[in-house]
Parts: C-alpha cells; structure tokens; sequence
C-alpha cells in the first residue's frame, strides 16, 4: 500500500515522497503536531518539487521569486488530487495541508510566522532529509531546492528509514552571507529581520525576491556530490 501511494506522489510529479508515523512528531511544538490539525491522523506523507538548478542564477529580484511562488501552487494541487486518488483507491480520509498559506499563527511584533505544520519538520520526520544552519531542508539529491507538501491521513503506514544529514560539519557560508545577519547559531531565523529584507515589490507592484542568499551560497544546494 505505502509503495503505491508514493507511486501516485510522483506520477503527478513529485520527485520524493517519505512517510512518517506520529511517534516521529512526539516533540512537535504544541499547537503544531498532526494530531492537533486533525486528531484521526495516524499518518504523514511528506513529498517534494525541485526548482530548477538555473534558477540561482536568475537576474534581479523577479524570476526566481515568481517561480518559487509557482512551485508552492503546484505543491498544493498535486496534494489535492493525491488526496483525492488516494480516497478512492483505499478506505481512508487524508487532508492536504496548505505547502505555504495561509496560516493563522502571526506575531506581528517580530514578524514571525508559523504554518499549520512546518513542512521541513514533517519532510525531516518522513525521511526526505535533513535541518540545514541555515534552515532551509538539505535533501541529499536535491540539496535545499524542494518545495515540499503534506499530507495527514488516517491510514496506520510505517515510517521511511531518516535520511543522512549532508549539512558540512563547521561550515558557515549561509550565515555569513546573510546580509541581515538573520540565521542564529542554533539555526533559527530572526524573521523580524529576514523579511524584510527578502520580500518587496517593483515599481509596476509585481512582488519581489530580493535576498535568497542562504540558499545560493550553500555548498550542498544541488545535493550530495556524486561520487566519480
């Protein structure tokens, strides 16, 4: 069953899928764990797009915020008709949960926000890969390209083996990079001072990316280096 699930992910273009029983979730911030977004759930299914490696390369502050805004869209669609196929194929119920917003939990103050559940967290606990410094997720084939998706369902599946952690021991390009001196040394971000330096709009009011530099600079953006 879980092997055909996951097959369905990736025929509507997921590249990694993972699964995660709740006792992965046991040290979720209260509030944030599965079972407090749907108490049926038993399972989650964590999977995710890649962005094109081209794209950090991108010019100025447009092409890469619209396509990274794209791929949240396209996360959110492929777990709808999963959840959907999914509910015909087996006796289940599964919620997708939304890959970015719209989320509720706003601290204005710091302008810290906090989705429905962490998707790096869930992608973690379903063995798609690691926390990185700067944390953004470090998937070994994918490095810290994928946008990643979730779904809750309540189908009793075993978790994916976790996956190894790629993140260089000692380095430190992403927090040295950062021009608002965001990425603290326990790898959190002080959003209070990310955003604004990372979001914005142009003169024509088109919204902009302006900062994606812990990403750019990480020596394992791409993934683990295959070896020759």
């Amino acid at each position: 069953m879980k092997e055909t699930i996951r097959q369905i992910l990736l025929s509507l273009g997921a590249d990694v899928c993972g699964f995660g029983a709740l006792d992965r979730f046991e040290k979720a911030p209260a509030g944030f764990s599965p079972t407090d977004v749907w108490p049926e759930c038993q399972t989650v299914i964590a999977f995710g797009v890649a962005l094109p490696k081209g794209l950090l390369e991108a010019p100025g502050n447009l092409i890469y915020g619209h396509f990274n805004g794209l791929s949240a869209g396209k996360i959110d669609r492929i777990g709808l008709e999963a959840a959907r196929r999914i509910e015909v194929d087996y006796p289940a119920k599964v919620m997708p949960i939304p890959c970015d917003a719209p989320y509720d939990a706003w601290d204005a103050e710091t302008m810290t926000g906090k989705g429905i559940l962490s998707m790096r967290h869930a992608a973690v606990a379903c063995g798609l890969g690691q926390v990185g410094k700067s944390s953004l997720l470090l998937n070994p084939t994918y490095g810290n390209q994928l946008t990643i998706g979730v779904l809750l369902t309540d189908l009793a599946l075993p978790s994916d083996e976790r996956s190894e952690n790629i993140c260089i021991p000692g380095c430190t390009r992403c927090m040295d990079a950062c021009p608002a001196s965001a990425i603290q040394p326990d790898g959190t971000i002080q959003q209070g001072k990310c955003r604004p330096n990372t979001f914005g709009q142009n003169a024509k009011g088109f919204a902009t990316v302006c900062c994606n530099s812990c990403r750019t600079v990480c020596p394992m953006r791409f993934g683990k280096p295959k070896a020759e």
